[in-house]
């Protein structure tokens, strides 16, 4: 972790503006993931004429490369400062968009495209492993660890909030030039968030001995299995949404994510203060809740309206289960470990994300799309019940 560079206690305002000045990065990092999340799965369903299960694994494999390189981000921040982390993350989302350009320009080749695409969503992957576990531990330690819970909330309300808006501009820049503009795009977003954190200071790593992944693990691995449960929903409503609603006959999928992210971020600034006054177990079950309702809503939907509405829900629901949990799982452990435990616990979140595209391409395949996110809501309620549990017999909590 790192120390904070003032002492001085923020308030108001003023944190908030501290926070965001460091979040915004971790806002490009997802800006860089949103503006292609509508447009590849029809661009290898439908352009280049590859399975459902092809468009699928395309996607998740940033949540697989993510998966992998977490642990080594949060080990990272810890020993070298998560300034240096963030700007080589970022270089990562620009490199990513070199091969989706890389992609459009061999488009009369599908299988070279396709290789370049999978080449693009892996290294997108590490990059925003690095720059979203840095801006975390950067924002803490400009604020103090004191604050953060705030911190993980705003970081999180920076990534729905780019994944919101770059949905629907995604699709936009795509009919204006193609996957060409769209990686053209990609690269001057990273490229520009790149200038932007060099000149700002870096924080001091902290000192202390690190404790080994297994001892991390085994502090917070209750919490991240129902956040993995949880996330599952997000999953199928960020992947398939496009061919749910393309299977219905029905236009404007990009609509329904802009609503799922845009519940997301209302739901953490309509509620800023819930996990501290009701307690994080409760603050999960309660979301939990919501998220299987809004799945299921867009299962049984037989209307465009219906189908945004649960993605509305599911967004509302999904939106405090990562900080309600997290803010817990970090404290508990010592601090020049925090960025280990943070980067231990969202590694759940991305194992969830990778095994649910291909899985639920499967599923779609042999069942019916529908189908996927039934199996999204029963898995949401598995986390529902493990979170119930922890609320009755806290001794689960310790690990």
């Amino acid at each position: 972790m790192s120390a904070p560079v003032s002492e001085a206690p923020l308030s108001g305002a003023r944190l908030n503006l501290r926070i965001g000045s460091i979040v915004m990065f971790n806002f490009a990092s997802y800006l860089t993931i949103g503006l292609p999340l509508a447009v590849l799965p029809g661009y290898v369903h439908d352009v280049m004429g590859f399975s459902a299960f092809w468009a699928g694994l395309v996607i998740s494999l940033q949540y697989f490369a993510t998966l992998l390189s977490r642990p080594h981000s949060g080990r990272s921040a810890d020993r070298f400062g998560p300034k240096r982390v963030v700007i080589l993350g970022l270089c990562g989302c620009l490199l990513s968009g070199a091969c989706y350009l890389l992609a459009a320009n061999f488009e009369h080749l599908p299988a070279v495209s396709l290789a370049a695409l999978c080449l693009g969503r892996v290294i997108l992957g590490l990059g925003q492993s690095f720059a979203g576990t840095g801006s975390t531990l950067w924002g803490v330690g400009v604020v103090g660890s004191a604050q953060i819970g705030k911190v993980i909330s705003w970081n999180g309300i920076a990534t729905y909030g780019a994944m919101a808006l770059g949905a629907p501009l995604g699709v936009w820049i795509y009919h204006l030039g193609g996957l060409f503009l769209l990686a053209l795009v990609i690269m001057g977003v990273a490229l520009l968030a790149i200038l932007l954190a060099l000149p700002r200071p870096h924080v001091k790593a902290s000192k202390g001995k690190p404790l080994p992944f297994r001892a991390v693990l085994g502090k917070v691995w209750v919490y991240g299995l129902v956040l993995a449960l949880g996330s599952a929903g997000f999953g199928v409503i960020a992947t398939f949404i496009t061919l749910f609603f393309q299977a219905k006959g029905w236009s404007d999928a990009a609509f329904a994510l802009t609503l799922f992210s845009s519940a997301f971020v209302g739901a953490r600034l309509l509620f800023p203060n819930a996990i501290n006054r009701r307690g994080g177990v409760f603050v999960a079950m309660c979301c939990l809740s919501i998220e299987i309702v809004g799945l299921v809503l867009v299962g049984f939907s037989m209307s465009p309206w219906v189908a945004n509405m649960g993605a509305l829900l599911a967004g509302a629901g999904f939106s405090l289960v990562f900080p309600s949990l997290g803010v817990v799982a970090v404290k508990a452990v010592p601090q020049p470990n925090q960025g280990s435990a943070l980067a231990t616990y969202t590694v759940f979140m991305d194992m969830s994300l990778g095994i649910t595209g291909p899985l639920a391409g499967l599923v779609m395949a042999w069942a019916g799309v529908p189908a996927i996110y039934f199996g999204a809501a029963g898995l949401s309620g598995i986390g529902l019940l493990l979170t119930w549990r922890m609320k009755n017999r806290p001794a689960l909590q310790a690990g």
